[in-house]
């Protein structure tokens, strides 16, 4: 099954890459690695939710934040590989979260964005991460992610 297969049997598709918010490409290649730019939860250029973790927005709802923000890396990656065939594995995901006051949970609302990536890549899809507290993030998102990506 490819990506692309493995997506719609979730009932997703990749998006439009989004557009880059400053002086930045959205992903770039070197040698057989691709490195995403951080990717918040945007849906057809639109920023979906806005607040804390913790506060304003409920952890598990950051966790399916965190999925659309993965769904928005692989469309990066596409864009400069065209084939998600072509990746090889998923190497580092970094997960940021816009945490209020006293929230610790942070893999937690990150798993929403690695269960999407072993759903799609299966074992490739296993990934090391990191799942950082942040006092705010760019337009208020309330999670970002990146990833690092080794292709064929």
């Amino acid at each position: 099954m490819t990506p692309e297969e493995a997506l719609a049997s979730i009932g997703l598709s990749l998006p439009e890459v989004a557009a880059p918010l400053a002086a930045y490409v959205p992903a770039v290649q070197t040698g057989s690695y691709v490195y995403t730019a951080g990717q918040i939860p945007l849906v057809k250029g639109e920023l979906i939710a806005t607040g804390k973790v913790g506060a304003e927005v409920d952890p598990a709802r950051a966790a399916e934040l965190a999925e659309v923000c993965a769904l928005n890396a692989l469309a990066a990656v596409k864009s400069v590989v065209g084939d998600l065939g072509r990746v090889v594995r998923i190497v580092k995901v970094v997960g940021y979260v816009a945490s209020a006051p006293g929230f610790t949970d942070h893999p937690a609302v990150l798993n929403g964005a690695s269960e999407l990536l072993g759903k799609v890549f299966g074992e490739a899809g296993k990934h090391a991460r990191s799942a950082v507290g942040v006092a705010v993030l760019p337009k208020d998102a309330p999670v970002e992610v990146e990833l690092i990506a080794e292709v064929a």
